[in-house]
């Protein structure tokens, strides 16, 4: 069934835009942070409205373009998605944990913000409160991704077609590093929906972060492939079983993973 989805997709913007032209209203990525009781829900059509704006930024104020890097700092987040898919989208390569000393550009989470000053390039600061809220006091030396984004165009195209045989992701910076371009990733992904048995649909719940293959699969890229949707759920060791079951029914999951 995964083949069918998509089938001449050859970036991970085309699965975006495949799922846009099929049902843009159904939730694509659910969002829970069990330690400030946040929950977003955003339908295909708002969570492209997100990617559209974040790339004319990355493109536009950010001067950033095919054959760049950019180090994202950020943990799985429903931002952090945007992110990974704008960076698609305009065809910089996305480096989820990568080092900001051998970026172009960083984008960081609170928590990443130090570490991000070893970037020489532009820096953006995500606050990761909820409902997309700014910083109280904007990071020294950062674009507070909140107070830029909104002013964004809500449509994008790139200023030249996004090469799929390009560099598109780059992962593994701790470790063996993974590099794929973006064909390489769709097609990991399709395989990846296939093991994890996810078909059109399916709702993914995912505890795993963002710095991994494992985590980018089963948290976006293989659901993206297949035609379904995510729940990304952070900071839920302290859920209970019964509260765990009672998520998993209100959400209709149907592919737990991590």
């Amino acid at each position: 069934m995964t083949a069918t989805f998509a089938a001449d997709a050859r970036t991970p913007a085309d699965l975006l835009r495949s799922a846009l032209d099929g049902d843009p209203a159904r939730p694509l990525v659910t969002f829970y942070d069990d330690g400030t009781g946040e929950r977003v829900e955003l339908s295909v059509k708002t969570f492209d409205n997100w990617v559209a704006k974040t790339s004319n930024l990355l493109q536009d104020e950010l001067g950033a373009g095919p054959g760049d890097t950019a180090a994202l700092l950020l943990p799985a987040h429903w931002q952090t998605a945007v992110w990974l898919l704008a960076c698609w989208s305009v065809g910089v390569t996305a480096a989820p944990g990568g080092d900001p000393a051998a970026a172009d550009l960083v984008v960081s989470g609170p928590d990443g913000l130090e570490a991000a000053q070893a970037c020489s390039g532009e820096r953006v600061a995500l606050a990761l409160r909820p409902l997309g809220g700014r910083f109280p006091q904007r990071p020294a030396g950062f674009l507070d991704y909140a107070t830029e984004v909104p002013a964004q165009a809500d449509r994008f195209a790139p200023y030249s077609p996004v090469d799929p045989d390009a560099p598109a992701l780059s992962i593994g910076a701790g470790g063996p590093e993974l590099r794929l371009t973006g064909e390489e990733a769709v097609q990991q992904a399709r395989a990846g929906a296939t093991r994890l048995g996810v078909g059109p649909g399916d709702r993914v719940l995912s505890t795993l972060p963002y710095d991994s293959w494992e985590g980018l699969e089963a948290g976006l890229l293989a659901p993206l492939a297949a035609g379904g949707s995510v729940v990304l759920c952070r900071n839920s060791g302290a859920l209970t079983a019964e509260q765990w079951e009672k998520r998993i029914s209100s959400e209709r999951v149907t592919v737990q993973l991590g």
